[in-house]
């Protein structure tokens, strides 16, 4: 689903932190016996980016759901702007963007033609609009396609279409639910860097996904949440350090260079771990001090390497530590989805 509704010129709610765009206070959302989202709560700098991170069914869509005024909260609230998505839903609205999981777009209107339906149900007046929408037409590279049906486009195009009416009020506070799920590699990676325009011209983005690799990119900060519950929270790098030590990673040319090799990589300290079929060497390190003095030990040795280098701990690695197994298991293992959830409780 999109949304985008015409922003008000206020800064936000009188008396709220114009530092703080998005807050979440202790959200509880139950079905039944089901509790879907159990106590989460962080905040998000303007201009900055959060990434929510989590298997399929962690608790990522409806704690969205709860932020965006979509579902109301068991207990708990949010603050989109400063306003309060209980007792302010409509200027929370007027405040924020959302591009749901699916592209919603109409396949049988041209890409032009979509942008003038949505703007002109928001209230955008048409010499506004029509620049409005050229302007997004290009930031978006579908300036060439804009005339062409919807049901032409591809994935990536239909979503950067959808993330267009998104914005289409130039809102301040952008959702994205899972907004590259279904692309390619390359279409991924396209969406991401307009993402990262958006946020260099004061867009605050909170960004639900499952690949870990997508946070990585994108994130300033991560919010780790699995069975409704934020399970750890901190940067990209913070995140990475709880996983574990980096570590020196060391292939030599010659498999007969291999003890030499151990002996020169054990004088970290540091126990070594060999792989003999691939030529490889492991030994957990400090950081760039131990690379280098390995580098200097090596270039005095005359032991030929093919590589040699510091490997940190992935956010594929934290996800395992933190939960016992990764993100991709569970969620193939997943059976039923948190929109199904909602849908079954109504």
């Amino acid at each position: 689903m999109s949304s985008a509704i015409p922003t008000t010129k206020e800064a936000g709610a009188p008396g709220h932190s114009p530092d703080i765009a998005i807050e979440a206070v202790d959200l509880v959302k139950r079905f039944g016996d089901f509790t879907a989202v159990d106590g989460v709560s962080f905040t998000v700098p303007q201009g900055s980016v959060l990434g929510l991170l989590g298997p399929n069914g962690a608790g990522k869509t409806t704690t969205v759901r709860m932020m965006t005024t979509l579902s109301p909260p068991t207990s708990g609230t949010a603050r989109i702007a400063g306003y309060d998505v209980t007792e302010s839903p409509d200027m929370v609205r007027r405040s924020m963007g959302l591009t749901g999981q699916a592209a919603t777009v109409d396949e049988i209107l041209t890409g032009r033609e979509n942008l003038k339906m949505i703007g002109s149900l928001y209230g955008i007046g048409r010499k506004a609009l029509a620049l409005r929408s050229e302007e997004l037409l290009e930031q978006f590279s579908l300036t060439e396609a804009g005339n062409k049906q919807v049901k032409s486009y591809s994935g990536g195009m239909r979503r950067r279409l959808d993330l267009a009416v998104s914005l289409l009020a130039a809102p301040p506070v952008l959702f994205l639910d899972e907004p590259t799920t279904g692309l390619d590699p390359r279409s991924r990676s396209e969406l991401w860097d307009v993402l990262r325009d958006l946020v260099s011209g004061g867009t605050t983005l909170l960004l639900t996904t499952q690949y870990l690799e997508e946070a990585d990119q994108l994130a300033d900060n991560i919010v780790v949440i699995d069975k409704g519950k934020i399970i750890a929270q901190g940067t990209p790098f913070e995140l990475k350090e709880q996983a574990g030590a980096a570590a020196l990673v060391l292939t030599v040319s010659d498999a007969v260079d291999i003890p030499a090799a151990a002996a020169l990589l054990g004088k970290t300290g540091a126990e070594v771990f060999i792989d003999h079929g691939a030529r490889k060497l492991t030994a957990p390190a400090d950081g760039l001090a131990d690379l280098t003095r390995v580098i200097g030990w090596f270039d005095e040795s005359g032991i030929a390497i093919d590589d040699l280098g510091l490997a940190r701990p992935s956010l594929d690695d934290v996800f395992l530590s933190l939960t016992g197994h990764r993100a991709e298991d569970t969620t193939a293992a997943a059976t039923t989805t948190e929109s199904d959830t909602e849908e079954s409780t109504k």
